[in-house]
């Protein structure tokens, strides 16, 4: 079952609530799920995305995948993303993040400030701008952190995040696939939901 929310904050920013239908109960955890960059097309919609949300329902966790308000070079998204974070906080017990690309690196810029279980980053680039550095706020992210990339993706600069990742103990899942993940979406809403659901203390 899927129904709209609205997220509270200063810009409009409206998405798709998928509740899990494990067990036909309420879930407790829910993971609030980034789209790549809306200038090109990226949306809650994405397809990458909805195999992160249809995964993670089997495993019992909900999951809220939102469409950025209006385009502002990374930081209404970041905010964006906390405004969302902040909702799922006042509605359930355990709340994890997810992102695709630019909403990867989103995530992990937003994941700085929020209290969460766990966070997956699917293809993030370094850098969303002069301020919106993916890579440093690594250092400064307390919950558990998957980094999940292509070896093929030359579209991203994901190499530093996932290199300095590695180095700080964290999981770094590397696919032989591209950017777009072509023909492996179901493999990467797996792989993310598994970890997420396992932080959130959900069936893995």
């Amino acid at each position: 079952m899927t129904r709209p929310v609205i997220v509270p904050g200063a810009r409009d920013v409206r998405g798709r609530l998928d509740e899990a239908s494990a067990d036909g109960a309420e879930s407790d955890a829910v993971v609030v799920a980034c789209p790549p960059h809306p200038q090109h097309g990226g949306s809650r919609s994405d397809a990458r995305l909805r195999s992160v949300a249809d995964a993670l329902g089997e495993r019992g966790v909900d999951c809220l995948r939102f469409d950025y308000g209006p385009w502002d070079e990374g930081v209404g998204e970041r905010a964006d993303a906390r405004d969302a974070a902040a909702w799922a906080a006042d509605q359930y017990d355990a709340v994890g993040l997810f992102g695709y690309s630019f909403g990867a690196s989103v995530a992990l810029c937003a994941a700085t400030d929020l209290d969460l279980r766990a966070l997956s980053a699917l293809a993030p680039t370094a850098r969303l701008g002069p301020d919106l550095d993916a890579v440093a706020v690594l250092d400064r992210i307390d919950c558990p952190i998957q980094i999940a990339v292509g070896e093929r993706d030359d579209t991203v600069d994901w190499a530093p995040i996932a290199e300095r990742a590695a180095e700080l103990g964290r999981e770094v899942e590397r696919l032989p696939a591209d950017h777009f993940f072509v023909g492996r979406h179901d493999r990467v809403g797996e792989l993310a939901a598994a970890f997420l659901a396992s932080e959130l203390g959900e069936n893995s």
